[in-house]
Protein backbone atom coordinates (compact mmCIF):
# COMPACT_ATOMS: atom_id res chain seq x y z
CA UNK A 1 0.00 0.00 0.00
CA UNK A 2 1.43 3.41 -1.23
CA UNK A 3 2.42 5.72 1.86
CA UNK A 4 0.33 9.13 1.84
CA UNK A 5 2.62 12.23 1.69
CA UNK A 6 2.31 15.77 2.40
CA UNK A 7 3.29 17.74 -0.59
CA UNK A 8 5.80 20.91 -0.06
CA UNK A 9 5.72 23.43 -2.94
CA UNK A 10 6.65 26.26 -1.00
CA UNK A 11 10.40 26.32 0.79
CA UNK A 12 8.82 28.45 3.60
CA UNK A 13 6.22 26.39 4.78
CA UNK A 14 6.63 26.19 8.60
CA UNK A 15 6.02 22.37 8.54
CA UNK A 16 9.55 21.90 6.82
CA UNK A 17 11.81 24.59 9.20
CA UNK A 18 13.68 21.98 10.79
CA UNK A 19 15.11 20.74 7.37
CA UNK A 20 15.59 24.47 6.47
CA UNK A 21 19.76 25.46 6.24
CA UNK A 22 20.74 21.75 7.27
CA UNK A 23 24.60 22.39 7.65
CA UNK A 24 24.39 25.25 9.56
CA UNK A 25 21.73 23.77 11.72
CA UNK A 26 24.53 20.93 11.92
CA UNK A 27 27.61 23.19 13.27
CA UNK A 28 24.36 25.14 15.63
CA UNK A 29 22.68 21.72 17.22
CA UNK A 30 19.19 20.74 17.02
CA UNK A 31 18.06 20.60 20.62
CA UNK A 32 17.34 16.90 20.67
CA UNK A 33 16.36 16.41 16.87
CA UNK A 34 19.34 15.10 14.64
CA UNK A 35 18.65 15.03 10.46
CA UNK A 36 19.08 11.40 9.10
CA UNK A 37 20.03 11.51 5.05
CA UNK A 38 19.68 8.60 2.89
CA UNK A 39 17.56 5.47 2.59
CA UNK A 40 20.28 3.49 4.44
CA UNK A 41 20.07 5.69 7.69
CA UNK A 42 16.48 5.96 7.11
CA UNK A 43 16.32 1.93 7.55
CA UNK A 44 18.44 2.02 10.40
CA UNK A 45 16.47 4.94 12.14
CA UNK A 46 12.95 2.95 11.37
CA UNK A 47 14.76 -0.19 13.09
CA UNK A 48 16.40 1.36 16.18
CA UNK A 49 15.36 0.56 19.19
CA UNK A 50 15.69 4.15 20.77
CA UNK A 51 15.30 6.75 18.50
CA UNK A 52 11.80 7.96 16.97
CA UNK A 53 11.02 9.22 13.78
CA UNK A 54 9.13 12.43 13.60
CA UNK A 55 9.27 13.10 9.86
CA UNK A 56 10.43 12.70 6.38
CA UNK A 57 11.18 14.73 3.58
CA UNK A 58 11.84 13.10 0.34
CA UNK A 59 12.30 14.08 -3.22
CA UNK A 60 9.33 13.68 -5.88
CA UNK A 61 11.45 11.61 -8.06
CA UNK A 62 12.76 9.16 -5.56
CA UNK A 63 9.25 8.19 -4.35
CA UNK A 64 8.89 5.30 -6.51
CA UNK A 65 12.23 3.88 -5.44
CA UNK A 66 11.32 4.24 -1.87
CA UNK A 67 7.98 3.45 -1.58
CA UNK A 68 8.50 0.26 -0.04
CA UNK A 69 10.19 1.77 2.99
CA UNK A 70 8.34 4.65 3.66
CA UNK A 71 5.70 1.91 3.84
CA UNK A 72 7.18 0.90 7.39
CA UNK A 73 6.94 4.77 8.57
CA UNK A 74 5.17 4.54 11.58
CA UNK A 75 1.26 6.01 11.15
CA UNK A 76 1.13 9.62 12.15
CA UNK A 77 4.79 10.27 11.38
CA UNK A 78 4.53 12.70 8.24
CA UNK A 79 6.14 12.33 5.18
CA UNK A 80 6.52 15.21 3.08
CA UNK A 81 7.67 15.42 -0.76
CA UNK A 82 8.87 18.30 -2.75
CA UNK A 83 10.22 18.82 -5.97
CA UNK A 84 13.41 18.18 -6.11
CA UNK A 85 14.72 22.20 -6.76
CA UNK A 86 12.30 23.05 -3.56
CA UNK A 87 14.39 20.43 -1.71
CA UNK A 88 17.38 21.72 -2.14
CA UNK A 89 16.85 25.42 -1.77
CA UNK A 90 14.74 24.24 1.65
CA UNK A 91 17.53 22.24 2.82
CA UNK A 92 20.71 25.19 1.13
CA UNK A 93 22.22 22.92 -0.96
CA UNK A 94 22.01 19.71 -4.05
CA UNK A 95 20.79 16.92 -1.78
CA UNK A 96 21.51 14.50 -4.04
CA UNK A 97 20.24 11.38 -2.28
CA UNK A 98 17.08 13.05 -2.38
CA UNK A 99 16.03 11.85 1.40
CA UNK A 100 16.02 13.30 4.79
CA UNK A 101 14.90 12.27 8.38
CA UNK A 102 14.15 13.95 11.47
CA UNK A 103 14.69 12.18 14.43
CA UNK A 104 14.60 12.26 17.91
CA UNK A 105 17.50 11.45 20.21
CA UNK A 106 17.15 9.30 22.99
CA UNK A 107 17.10 11.01 26.56
CA UNK A 108 20.51 10.46 28.77
CA UNK A 109 21.04 6.98 30.01
CA UNK A 110 22.73 6.20 33.44
CA UNK A 111 25.94 4.39 32.75
CA UNK A 112 25.94 2.51 35.78
CA UNK A 113 22.88 0.89 34.65
CA UNK A 114 23.70 0.66 30.92
CA UNK A 115 26.59 -1.75 31.90
CA UNK A 116 24.53 -3.45 34.34
CA UNK A 117 22.50 -4.08 31.43
CA UNK A 118 25.87 -5.92 28.94
CA UNK A 119 25.63 -9.73 29.86
CA UNK A 120 29.07 -12.31 30.92
CA UNK A 121 30.52 -12.29 27.66
CA UNK A 122 29.89 -8.46 26.84
CA UNK A 123 32.00 -6.31 24.97
CA UNK A 124 32.02 -2.16 25.72
CA UNK A 125 33.65 -0.11 23.06
CA UNK A 126 34.67 3.29 25.14
CA UNK A 127 35.77 6.22 22.91
CA UNK A 128 38.26 9.11 24.45
CA UNK A 129 38.15 12.52 23.07
CA UNK A 130 37.32 11.16 19.26
CA UNK A 131 36.75 14.32 17.64
CA UNK A 132 36.61 13.46 14.18
CA UNK A 133 32.98 13.03 12.85
CA UNK A 134 34.07 10.32 10.06
CA UNK A 135 35.88 8.53 12.85
CA UNK A 136 33.13 8.27 15.14
CA UNK A 137 30.96 6.57 12.13
CA UNK A 138 33.60 4.59 11.68
CA UNK A 139 33.54 3.27 15.04
CA UNK A 140 29.96 3.35 15.52
CA UNK A 141 30.18 1.05 12.17
CA UNK A 142 32.13 -1.60 13.32
CA UNK A 143 30.89 -1.67 17.02
CA UNK A 144 27.70 -2.42 15.21
CA UNK A 145 29.70 -4.95 12.49
CA UNK A 146 31.25 -7.33 15.64
CA UNK A 147 28.33 -7.29 18.24
CA UNK A 148 29.73 -4.44 20.36
CA UNK A 149 27.01 -4.32 23.12
CA UNK A 150 27.49 -0.68 24.09
CA UNK A 151 29.50 2.51 23.07
CA UNK A 152 30.64 4.55 26.02
CA UNK A 153 32.01 8.30 25.16
CA UNK A 154 33.70 10.34 27.37
CA UNK A 155 32.56 14.36 26.96
CA UNK A 156 35.54 14.91 25.19
CA UNK A 157 33.89 12.76 22.00
CA UNK A 158 31.86 14.48 19.57
CA UNK A 159 27.93 13.82 18.41
CA UNK A 160 27.46 10.71 17.42
CA UNK A 161 24.10 11.70 16.04
CA UNK A 162 25.80 14.21 13.97
CA UNK A 163 24.41 14.04 10.35
CA UNK A 164 27.81 13.15 8.96
CA UNK A 165 28.53 10.76 11.25
CA UNK A 166 25.11 8.75 10.58
CA UNK A 167 25.62 8.46 7.64
CA UNK A 168 29.29 7.04 7.61
CA UNK A 169 28.13 4.65 10.32
CA UNK A 170 25.35 3.34 7.52
CA UNK A 171 23.28 3.70 10.05
CA UNK A 172 24.75 2.29 13.23
CA UNK A 173 24.77 5.12 15.78
CA UNK A 174 20.82 4.27 15.54
CA UNK A 175 21.60 0.45 16.27
CA UNK A 176 24.00 0.35 19.18
CA UNK A 177 23.29 1.42 22.51
CA UNK A 178 25.43 3.88 23.67
CA UNK A 179 25.83 6.07 26.76
CA UNK A 180 28.03 9.67 27.15
CA UNK A 181 29.59 10.58 30.79
CA UNK A 182 29.72 13.53 32.28
CA UNK A 183 32.57 15.77 32.24
CA UNK A 184 35.38 14.88 34.98
CA UNK A 185 33.94 10.90 34.87
CA UNK A 186 36.18 8.61 35.38
CA UNK A 187 36.00 6.16 32.59
CA UNK A 188 38.40 3.62 33.94
CA UNK A 189 37.09 3.58 37.04
CA UNK A 190 33.14 3.17 35.74
CA UNK A 191 34.25 0.27 33.65
CA UNK A 192 36.26 -1.55 36.35
CA UNK A 193 33.53 -1.11 38.73
CA UNK A 194 30.79 -2.57 36.51
CA UNK A 195 33.17 -5.67 36.06
CA UNK A 196 34.92 -5.09 33.08
CA UNK A 197 38.02 -6.36 32.19
CA UNK A 198 39.57 -3.29 30.42
CA UNK A 199 42.31 -3.42 27.20
CA UNK A 200 43.92 0.11 26.27
CA UNK A 201 44.99 0.23 22.92
CA UNK A 202 48.70 2.28 22.28
CA UNK A 203 51.29 1.84 19.96
CA UNK A 204 53.16 1.33 23.69
CA UNK A 205 51.44 -1.45 24.70
CA UNK A 206 52.78 -4.00 26.61
CA UNK A 207 50.61 -7.16 24.93
CA UNK A 208 50.51 -7.99 21.58
CA UNK A 209 46.73 -8.35 20.58
CA UNK A 210 47.55 -11.61 19.35
CA UNK A 211 47.74 -12.90 22.94
CA UNK A 212 44.70 -11.66 24.23
CA UNK A 213 41.96 -13.83 24.51
CA UNK A 214 38.38 -13.70 24.67
CA UNK A 215 35.64 -14.48 27.62
CA UNK A 216 34.48 -12.23 30.39
CA UNK A 217 33.28 -8.99 30.10
CA UNK A 218 35.41 -6.81 28.14
CA UNK A 219 35.79 -2.87 27.96
CA UNK A 220 38.45 -1.79 24.86
CA UNK A 221 39.15 1.87 25.12
CA UNK A 222 40.66 4.10 22.31
CA UNK A 223 41.49 7.28 21.80
CA UNK A 224 42.21 10.08 19.59
CA UNK A 225 44.78 9.52 16.83
CA UNK A 226 47.59 11.95 17.25
CA UNK A 227 47.30 12.10 21.25
CA UNK A 228 46.07 8.90 21.72
CA UNK A 229 45.26 7.65 25.64
CA UNK A 230 46.15 10.04 28.13
CA UNK A 231 49.32 8.70 30.58
CA UNK A 232 46.83 7.86 33.59
CA UNK A 233 44.26 5.99 31.72
CA UNK A 234 47.36 3.17 30.55
CA UNK A 235 48.44 3.25 33.32
CA UNK A 236 45.24 1.84 35.07
CA UNK A 237 44.79 -1.21 31.67
CA UNK A 238 45.68 -4.08 30.56
CA UNK A 239 47.52 -1.99 27.42
CA UNK A 240 47.60 -3.65 23.71
CA UNK A 241 49.36 -3.29 20.35
CA UNK A 242 48.80 -4.23 17.10
CA UNK A 243 52.49 -4.86 15.87
CA UNK A 244 53.40 -3.47 12.41
CA UNK A 245 55.95 -2.83 10.09
CA UNK A 246 59.06 -0.85 10.65
CA UNK A 247 58.15 2.67 10.51
CA UNK A 248 54.84 2.32 11.38
CA UNK A 249 53.08 2.23 15.04
CA UNK A 250 49.41 3.25 14.24
CA UNK A 251 46.57 3.11 12.18
CA UNK A 252 43.79 4.88 11.90
CA UNK A 253 41.60 4.51 15.09
CA UNK A 254 38.50 2.89 13.16
CA UNK A 255 40.73 0.28 11.36
CA UNK A 256 42.17 -0.17 14.85
CA UNK A 257 38.74 -0.98 16.25
CA UNK A 258 37.74 -3.32 13.65
CA UNK A 259 40.71 -5.30 13.57
CA UNK A 260 40.53 -5.07 17.78
CA UNK A 261 36.64 -6.37 17.81
CA UNK A 262 37.19 -9.26 15.55
CA UNK A 263 39.84 -10.68 17.21
CA UNK A 264 37.80 -10.47 20.32
CA UNK A 265 34.82 -11.95 18.94
CA UNK A 266 36.77 -14.50 17.52
CA UNK A 267 38.80 -15.61 20.58
CA UNK A 268 34.81 -15.41 22.29
CA UNK A 269 33.35 -17.59 19.87
CA UNK A 270 30.78 -14.98 18.87
CA UNK A 271 32.09 -13.89 15.15
CA UNK A 272 29.81 -15.05 12.40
Amino acid sequence: MQRMVEWITDDEDPRIADYRDVRERDLVGRRGLFVAEGAVVLRGLLDSPFALTRSILVAEARLPGLSELLARVPPGTPVFAASQAVMDTIVGFPIHRGILALGETPPPRDPASMLSDVGAGGLVLALSCIANHDNMGGLFRNAAAFGVDAVVLDAGCCDPFYRKALRVSVGAVLQVPQVRLLPGADMVSGLQAAGFHVLALSPSGTEDLASIGGGGRVAVILGAEGPGLAPEVLARCETVRIPMAAGFDSLNVATTSGIVLHHLRSRSGDAG
